[in-house]
């Protein structure tokens, strides 16, 4: 097979996908056994989500699951992507990645998103209201200060075992998150998820932005994205039916479903605002043979300067999940965790 190798990292995120008919303990089950696989195909990081009651993702306390995973595995980075800090105390989340960072030295990520609860019901039952977010960068500071000790919100208040660890905070973003992250030295996670050319923008505007910190001398960008590998362009495109499915009925009924199989959901009667949104969710993803997507990936690269890609592929078929990464991980030559790529020490 031709390499085609892009000079980025490539690192995983799981969301621990339900699946129809399945109980959630499956997928944290599958999340395990699926850090285990990217550890032993060299991927750099293995990273885990937040998302609250939302029946077709199990992850809902990731800092818990990193855990689960950092114990499964040994040498791959594991981290969250990310803890949703605007649901949260940050003298909590320090000492939960204080804990993880004790128990596991040198593998521990902060991803930190600015996202809150799904719907208004999971906002009440967590204490918080839409505008929560608004108060990210002063959240973010504070966290920040529990681990040097500069934190000044509540004096005298030290989080314990966190104070005088090194875990290396990202901040994900769709827009303006890339400026919170530039302003305090941090690395981006960005996606296109309001289109390439916005993203980019972004990315540029964080470069030159970006101000150097204790965590970061010079920017770092992280984009994220779904990559869909088969033998055939087809059966790759048809690994994104039932994401772009569950994604299409989100958007139109208000709630995110487990994951349902391909051909049952091509078969499905769809009012044309279920189809149109369907539609939607299957375009704006590299998808194709192990050559077009290693091809399509270092395109992307080439165009967002990015310094690692963080893949996101979800789909019902486990198997077929599973393979998708294996020949992405064999058609770009993947680099192992704590390999030849200098410069950073996360």
């Amino acid at each position: 097979m031709t390499s085609v190798r892009p000079a980025v990292r490539l690192s995983v995120l799981d969301r621990s996908r339900t699946r129809q008919g399945e109980e959630p303990a499956r997928a944290l089950r599958d999340t395990l056994d699926f850090a285990r696989a990217a550890e032993r195909l060299g991927y750099h990081r293995f990273w885990v989500s937040e998302h609250h009651g939302v029946p077709g993702v199990a992850g809902s306390a990731p800092t818990v699951l990193a855990a689960a995973v950092a114990s499964a595995t040994s040498r791959i980075r594991v981290g969250t992507g990310g803890v949703m800090l605007p649901n949260h105390r940050p003298l909590v989340v320090a000492e939960q990645f204080g804990v993880l960072a004790a128990l596991f030295p040198g593998r521990i990520d902060m991803g930190l998103g600015r996202s809150v609860g799904f719907t208004d019901g999971v906002r009440r039952a967590l204490g918080r209201e839409k505008d929560a977010a608004d108060d990210f960068g002063a959240q973010l500071a504070e966290l920040l200060g529990y681990f040097d000790g500069s934190q000044r919100a509540h004096r005298g208040v030290r989080a314990r075992p966190a104070e005088g660890l090194h875990v290396p905070a990202f901040v994900l973003a769709t827009g303006a998150g890339a400026d919170l992250a530039a302003d305090a030295g941090l690395p981006l996670v960005i996606a296109a998820a309001h289109g390439e050319d916005r993203m980019l923008e972004a990315i540029d505007r964080y470069r030159a932005r970006f101000r150097p910190s204790a965590q970061a001398a010079e920017p770092y960008v992280v984009v994220s994205g779904t990559v869909a590998v088969a033998g055939t362009a087809e059966r790759a495109r048809e690994l994104l039916v039932p994401e772009a499915w569950s994604g299409a009925y989100s958007r139109t009924h208000g709630e995110f479903p487990p994951l349902a199989p391909a051909a049952e959901i091509r078969a499905r009667s769809m009012t044309a605002r279920e189809r149109t949104a369907y539609e939607q969710s299957l375009t704006g993803h590299i998808a194709g043979t192990p050559e077009q997507a290693a091809a399509e990936l270092a395109a992307l690269v080439e165009r967002s300067g990015a310094d690692e890609f963080l893949v996101t592929t979800s789909t019902y078929d486990r198997t077929a999940l599973f393979d998708s990464y294996r020949l992405l991980a064999e058609a770009v030559g993947q680099v192992r965790a704590g390999g030849d790529l200098p410069g950073h020490d996360f």
